[in-house]
Parts: structure tokens; C-alpha cells; sequence
């Protein structure tokens, strides 16, 4: 099934992996504007084109496009944020996704945020850019609360909307709900708890540096389906079973360094990438050695492959990418494994 596919406020290409891996054809013209997940998604998806940054987008300068994705900007709406909603700079660019759905006429569109949408302004937000979808005009909408934990080991709770003006089919029966207890989810989520908690941009406005680390339990541990089974010195990824009743000892310091908060609990806090301000919340495993989350294993939590975010084309040049960039890069992702749920549910919408 060959589609052609905006992808606005793309990062490192969530929203295409996942349609490829529901076995679509993908051609992707890709907005964004930070240079380290352009370069990233230029050597990922070969075939596709940059278009500069959303305000830059012109509909007529693209062919007919099938499929709009957007994660936009999601800071002003995050709990963890100052909450400014639609007044906020970054979140307002939803608008430009707006404008482009309207003139390009996609046969479905999606949009991925955050939890805080629904609640941002006592409600005002969600339910302007709602009223901002139905205005445009023949487009049907569904959203639902989804969260990665039903399919990997991280707890991270994101709103996806598709909006679709394609006529069903009669046996159609809706893109929602996508749950943890149905069919082959239930598996998946049962074989994976406890999860770690979301894996984020590092969004809290009085928390940073919150970098989760894990231990080495045992001499070998073993790797096992999807991948094949074998022994490594290191867990390949973080999964429950790969530990016995683990502990996080999590603390929290002030802008001084100053330790003022700890807790012991089941499940890692909030995995952050990017930038914040003020003090630091730092996690460990508690049992024998303790190192970091690996790139790797934070693109594994997102479902990419791995070393997805290792290298990217920058000036003409394939380059390797700091881990930093890395990390960033995997707390802005949208979830992979969500998105292919989503595109399989919607393949009749392009049929």
C-alpha cells in the first residue's frame, strides 16, 4: 500500500517507522527544525525530503499527500510544564498543522501530545483544537489516552487523534480503542511489566538531569524473542524479568545539588532527554552495579531499531551523533509500536 505522508514536527521518523512496519509504502516529506533529528531521519528513510520548518510548508509545492502526522510541540501542555496551552509559542504551532490539513485534504490525519492536553486551561485548549478540526470540514475524529506500557516496558501516556474523511467500509468498526486487554496487547503487556516510567524531553520546569540508571543483576543475562536467545554481561534492554523484585531509589536535588527528596518504589520516574531548568532528580537500581540507560536501550523503549539514532546525514556527510543528542532524540519520539497499532486499524481508510 503506497502512501505519501507529510510528516510535521517529525523528530526521528516515529510516525513513518510505524506505517512501514504495518507494511506500507512509505514516501515521507519530513518538517523540522532540530538539525540532529533531521540529520537522523534523512539517513533512516533515504527517499524522503525535508521541507524546512512547519511555517515554511506550502501545500502547492507538494504532491497529493495521503497521510498528515504530527507530535506538535507539547511543552505548554505537559503537566510538567508552566501550562500556558494554546498561548504558549510552541504549542500554538498546531495551528500550521491545521492549515496544512486543510489545503492538503489527506485521507487521514494524526496528532500525538501529551496527557496535559486534555486538562490544559481547565479544558478550553482540547476543546478548541477539536472545534479547529470539525471546522475544517468532513473529517471524522477519534482520540483516546493510549499508553506505551501495553506494548513495551514504559509507562508513558500520550493522546492520539486520527481524524479520517475516507468513507468506511460497513464492517468498519473505528480506530479506537486500542487496549491492553485486547488480543495480542494483553501478551505483550503482561510479559513486560513493571515498566519504567515515561521516556520523555525532559519537560518538568523544576527538574532536570533525571537519567535512569540500571544494574547489572547477574555474571550473563539472557536476551531473548523478539531477538534471539543469548547471554550477555549486560541486559540488552530494560525488562522486569531481567531483574529480582527491583527497587529504585530515587531522589531529588535542589538548584544548590542539595539532596531534599527520596523514595524507594517499583517503577523508575520520568526518563528525560532534554533540557530543563533548576534542580535534578537522579534514579539507580538498587542491587550490585548501577549504570545508565544505554542509547540502545532508550530507542528499544520507543520501539525504534537499535543504534536508530547513531548516525545522520549533516552537510552531505553520514556523522555519528553524541549520546546526548540521543537521548534527546528518543524523549521527543512518538512510540513506534503505537503507531503501527494505529496503521493497522486504518488500512481501510486507504483502500
Amino acid at each position: 500500500m503506497k502512501i505519501n505522508q507529510l510528516d510535521l514536527f517529525s523528530g526521528i521518523g516515529g510516525f513513518h517507522k510505524g506505517f512501514e512496519r504495518a507494511g506500507y509504502n512509505v514516501t515521507s516529506y519530513f518538517s523540522e527544525v532540530d538539525k540532529y533529528a533531521v540529520g537522523v531521519y534523512q539517513h533512516q528513510f533515504k527517499s524522503s525530503t525535508y521541507v524546512g520548518s512547519v511555517t515554511d510548508v506550502r501545500g502547492e509545492d507538494l504532491p497529493r499527500i495521503d497521510l498528515i502526522t504530527f507530535g506538535s510541540p507539547c511543552q505548554d501542555f505537559s503537566l510538567a510544564g508552566k501550562r500556558k496551552g494554546m498561548d504558549g509559542e510552541r504549542s500554538s504551532l498546531i495551528t500550521e498543522a491545521i492549515r496544512l490539513i486543510k489545503y492538503c485534504r489527506p485521507r487521514v490525519f494524526i496528532w500525538e501530545n501529551v496527557k496535559g492536553t486534555f486538562s490544559s486551561n481547565a479544558g478550553a485548549d482540547f476543546a478548541g483544537i477539536l472545534q479547529a478540526f470539525a471546522d475544517i470540514g468532513g473529517y471524522d475524529c477519534e482520540w483516546q489516552l493510549v499508553n506505551t506500557a501495553w506494548f513495551l516496558p514504559q509507562n508513558r501516556e500520550r493522546l492520539y487523534l486520527v481524524g479520517y474523511i475516507a468513507e468506511p467500509r460497513r464492517d468498519w468498526r473505528g480506530v479506537f480503542p486500542l487496549r491492553e486487554a485486547s488480543g495480542e496487547y494483553v501478551e505483550v503487556e503482561r510479559s513486560r511489566r513493571p515498566v519504567s516510567k515515561t521516556l520523555t524531553a525532559r519537560g518538568q520546569a523544576t527538574l532536570h538531569s533525571g537519567m535512569q540508571l540500571v544494574e547489572m543483576v547477574t555474571p550473563k543475562i539472557s536476551n531473548y524473542a523478539p531477538r534471539e536467545v543469548s547471554f550477555k554481561d549486560e541486559s540488552p534492554t530494560l525488562l522486569a524479568r531481567d531483574y529480582k523484585d527491583p527497587k529504585v531509589v530515587s531522589y531529588t536535588r535542589d538548584k544548590q545539588g542539595e539532596v531534599v527528596n527520596r523514595s524507594l518504589k517499583d517503577e523508575a520516574n520520568t526518563i528525560h532527554g532534554s533540557t530543563g531548568s533548576g534542580g535534578n532528580t537522579d534514579q539507580f537500581i538498587k542491587y550490585g552495579k548501577i549504570r545508565r540507560l544505554t542509547p540502545i536501550e532508550c530507542e528499544r523503549l520507543q520501539g525504534f531499531p537499535d543504534d536508530h539514532t547513531k548516525y545522520g546525514i549533516f552537510d552531505g556527510e553520514v556523522k555519528e551523533v553524541s549520546k546526548t543528542q540521543r537521548y534527546k532524540q528518543c524523549g521527543n519520539a512518538v512510540t513506534v509500536d503505537v503507531v503501527q497499532a494505529i496503521a493497522e486499524k486504518v488500512k481501510p481508510l486507504f483502500s
